[in-house]
């Protein structure tokens, strides 16, 4: 049986013409649904699409197995549309918050495959400060607020009402300008290496970034730039420039608008949590849904590299 998810994709990319343009539809980066799609040539044993200049075309499997997928997806959705009248799900709206770098990297495509199952349902999305977006779930303002923690770190205390699934780990990576010495090996950096190297400080005094700050300070690193308000595109941006080097979470890194070098710590134990604030006691069907869609999709905690 093959994944629907992928059925999915290659219907896309065949009706938009490109693996870009679908992916832009389907809420994906452009190397994920790449990914999906060789994957699903390789469960098939054959090729489904032919890539050009002008984008992809299909082949003739790849056209027999478009129109099969149709009719799967199809049913898919009814089950779905029924599943919904049973559950709840068919109207209702879902509440959620987030912080930035979650609702620009990780919200768009699992809100895209939460509102293909669930169309029917309202969404809203508000930008929170974590501990703010926990304080709104408390408050009834939100079903669910994406949050993080970091390691090194003080543990934030959550209110009685709420709780916290994790759904990705993520280890904290080294940024500099293109080039630097410090980003150019292969291997990962021991954190002594950063002595005496001007660092681009992400707002020590704030309780998430704390124990990080303190573990860079104690590497013997010397705060060159303070970046009072937490902000990663800002950090980038100062560390592609040259100012100094700076460790951020390696999503942040990956997808760095601004050109930087990248090195991964020594370790790993510098790390961040991403997790998703709910209300305890309460079930809503809608908001139930979506930390089920998110746990599939991260496999409740993606371990870091070791």
């Amino acid at each position: 049986m093959y994944d629907p998810v992928r059925l999915a994709a290659l219907v896309a990319v065949a009706e938009a013409g490109s693996i870009t343009r679908a992916a832009e539809r389907l809420g994906y980066t452009t190397p994920a649904l790449s990914q999906q799609l060789a994957k699903l040539e390789r469960e098939t044993g054959t090729a489904l699409l032919v890539r050009h200049h002008r984008g992809a075309r299909l082949t003739g499997a790849g056209e027999l197995l478009v129109v099969r997928a149709r009719r799967v997806l199809d049913e898919l959705d009814r089950a779905r549309h029924e599943l919904a009248r049973l559950t709840g799900l068919s109207g209702g709206t879902l509440r959620l918050g987030t912080f930035q770098t979650a609702g620009i990297h990780l919200l768009p495509p699992a809100l895209s495959a939460f509102r293909r199952a669930h169309p029917d349902v309202e969404l809203t999305v508000a930008d929170y400060e974590p501990s703010a977006g926990v304080a709104a779930v408390a408050a009834g303002e939100i079903d669910l607020a994406l949050t993080h923690a970091y390691e090194p770190g003080e543990p934030t205390p959550l209110p009685a009402s709420v709780d916290v699934e994790r759904i990705l780990v993520e280890e904290l990576v080294l940024v500099s300008a293109p080039g630097h010495v410090l980003t150019s090996g292969a291997t990962r950096l021991p954190l002594t290496e950063l002595a005496g190297q001007p660092l681009i400080s992400m707002a020590p005094d704030a309780p998430a970034r704390r124990g990080v700050e303190a573990a860079l300070t104690e590497a013997g690193a010397m705060p060159s730039v303070l970046v009072a308000t937490p902000g990663y595109l800002l950090v980038c941006a100062l560390a592609s420039a040259g100012l100094g080097v700076a460790v951020v979470p390696e999503m942040v890194a990956r997808t760095s608008v601004s050109p930087v070098g990248v090195r991964a710590l020594e370790g790993g134990w510098l790390r961040r949590t991403i997790s998703i604030a709910y209300r305890g006691e309460e079930t809503a069907p809608a908001a139930d849904a979506f930390r089920a869609l998110l746990r599939g999709t991260f496999n409740r905690a993606q371990q870091p590299r070791t």
